[in-house]
């Protein structure tokens, strides 16, 4: 077990060092249409150029930009926004993660119950109207659900005060109108996990309903309801569970779709605002910077989700191959 996570680490760091230069490669290759602002002096252009190492060949470069982030916690100056980017990063951080939290807490425990329900009426009315909700949400693109919500509950029923989030200076002295503004973002992202999380559980109960342990156990005396919750449950959560813990990490990337519609201050919309930058002109070393952080926290969460399995399932012996 020991030697299989210690495998899978060392192939994720060699996968991420692999990706990150491939990034910062074809980032560096892009045209430089900075120009130098009235009240920007050139010389902390000139010093930042010379700390990058822009005028060396690409491989060196990248190596500059390594050796700063190790020596001194630096990911680059965003000329843009005048400041750091891993600051501007971790000040948007938790703004993601407050909104995506709550969506993922309240899929969780619905999708597992739709699931349930779903896998237990199997072909049944029941099973149909929740299979066909499923089929709805996931079709349908988030955003589309998110501009027809809005225009419902603000435009035509005036139920909600606002189609945006509020930013955080007005949520402060707002705290109701607060609440109110992130219900439509919350009922977005939870409509959506919900979905995801139905059809996978419903898929793994129904598969495991219909083997061949289940027929022994009921032929051993268990009722239906005691087969289903000691054993058919059991398994079923095993590709289940690594999926959720692979979600929770997942909350950090947030959603570049969901943010922009609601104008939330969050990472996905700092993504978008990087490659569009100020004027038009492009943030290259913020984009590198969140480029990073999504690159990583994908890797993480995938990891994470498949080293789970032994810890869930001790019957799964992780990298044993073939005996």
């Amino acid at each position: 077990m020991t030697r299989y996570v210690l495998k899978r680490l060392g192939l994720m760091v060699v996968t991420f060092c692999i990706l990150i230069f491939l990034i910062f490669f074809f980032i560096r290759l892009m045209p430089d249409f900075h120009q130098t602002g009235l009240n920007e002096d050139p010389s902390i252009r000139e010093e930042w150029k010379r700390r990058e190492g822009i005028d060396k060949p690409i491989f060196e470069q990248f190596g500059i930009w390594v050796k700063n982030i190790f020596t001194d916690g630096d990911f680059g100056y965003s000329f843009v926004r005048q400041r750091d980017v891993k600051d501007v990063l971790l000040q948007r951080l938790p703004e993601t993660i407050k909104i995506n939290l709550v969506p993922f807490l309240i899929s969780v425990p619905l999708g597992i119950a739709l699931g349930i329900i779903a896998a237990l009426k199997k072909n049944k009315l029941t099973d149909h109207i929740i299979s066909i909700g499923v089929m709805l949400l996931i079709s349908i693109p988030s955003f589309v659900v998110a501009v027809l919500l809005q225009y419902l509950f603000v435009y035509q029923w005036k139920l909600l005060p606002s189609i945006f989030v509020l930013p955080k200076d007005e949520a402060i002295l707002d705290p109701v109108g607060n609440i109110l503004s992130r219900v439509l973002p919350t009922v977005v992202l939870a409509s959506g996990m919900i979905a995801g999380w139905t059809r996978l559980l419903r898929a793994e109960l129904t598969e495991t309903l219909t083997s061949e342990f289940m027929l022994l156990a009921r032929a051993k005396g268990l009722t239906k309801s005691q087969a289903t919750l000691r054993h058919a449950l059991r398994n079923a959560f095993v590709p289940f569970a690594p999926a959720i813990i692979g979600g929770f990490i997942s909350l950090l990337s947030g959603s570049l779709i969901i943010e922009k519609t609601f104008r939330i201050a969050g990472v996905g919309g700092l993504y978008l605002a990087a490659i569009g930058g100020s004027g038009g002109l492009p943030d290259y070393p913020m984009v590198m910077m969140i480029s990073s952080f999504y690159l990583l926290i994908g890797l993480l969460s995938g990891i994470v989700a498949d080293l789970s399995y032994g810890f869930i399932d001790p019957r799964i012996k992780m990298g044993a191959g073939k005996q």
